[in-house]
């Protein structure tokens, strides 16, 4: 059985390819034919069969003309599949001396971009699975001239348990990831100490690591593991929440919950230096 997506593929000059800027195109894909042949592959890695928790829930929503066009011309330019392969970061973003910071689920990317313009000599590695996400960012990259941006498709667990060498990340970033309400989904969190022994790995001694979350419940959550994980240490001496540092815009979507009455806490720890253990040599 087909599903639609909105892909412009229709010829300009015919009828049905008039469409408004902005305006998803609808197109009838036949089994088999991949969404963007040019883009980002469905699930790369395999990861949704994997009984364990993943760093995403897959989201379907119809992909714009423009987002459609961003991902097919730009992928292979600035586009990383998460298939399980190794991955260098140097030759990944064109720079052996240029730091790295891995941000796990970044929405439409307007922050990231941000975040990517007024730190140009950093680089981001943005991981989501959000299809019309990624194809914003990629557009938005472009725009603005913002080489320091690669879009990464796929489990940011596998990213870091497979393709990433050991210290090689300048930072983590984890804004707004999904809270999981429910007490019997509270297993389902990124923010765990599971996910921090492996993050552990891939974060240079003294990376920082931002987490930014409006659901107080996930916040507590948040601040107890970490400050529970041998290899973190908290940046505030009080060792609670941080303000929101100046390098995190405030989103539209953050806005809106901060008007109304919703509380955004932000957590901001360290890697600290590997410890030495008794019989190390």
């Amino acid at each position: 059985m087909s599903d639609s997506v909105s892909v412009p593929d229709v010829p300009p000059s015919s009828p049905r390819g008039e469409h408004h800027p902005g305006e998803p195109v609808r197109h009838t894909r036949a089994k088999g034919e991949p969404r963007f042949p040019d883009g980002p592959r469905a699930d790369p890695a395999g990861s949704h069969f994997e009984r364990r928790i993943r760093s995403f829930q897959p989201r379907r929503s119809r992909v714009t003309a423009g987002q459609a066009d961003a991902l097919q011309r730009l992928w292979a330019k600035w586009g990383l599949d998460i298939d399980g392969r190794p991955v260098d970061l140097a030759e990944l973003f064109g720079a052996a001396d240029r730091p790295v910071v891995l941000e796990i689920g970044f929405g439409m990317g307007e922050a990231t971009a941000q975040m990517a313009a007024a730190d140009p000599g950093t680089g981001i590695l943005a991981v989501d699975v959000h299809t019309p996400g990624q194809g914003n960012l990629l557009g938005l990259a472009d725009r603005n001239a913002l080489t320091n941006v690669r879009v990464a498709n796929g489990d940011a667990i596998i990213l870091l348990r497979e393709m990433l060498p050991a210290d090689s990340l300048a930072g983590l970033r984890v804004y707004f990831p999904d809270p999981w309400p429910k007490k019997r989904h509270h297993k389902r969190r990124l923010i765990q100490p599971e996910f921090l022994d492996l993050a552990a790995t891939r974060l240079k001694p003294g990376a920082l690591v931002h987490c930014a979350t409006d659901w107080e419940p996930y916040a507590e959550q948040m601040l107890e593991v970490l400050t529970a994980h041998p290899d973190f240490e908290n940046t505030r001496a009080d060792g609670g929440y941080a303000p929101r540092p100046d390098f995190r815009p405030l989103t539209r979507f953050e806005g809106q919950g901060l008007d109304k009455g919703h509380v955004v806490n932000d957590l901001l720890f360290r890697r600290v230096q590997h410890r030495v253990q008794p019989g190390d040599h």
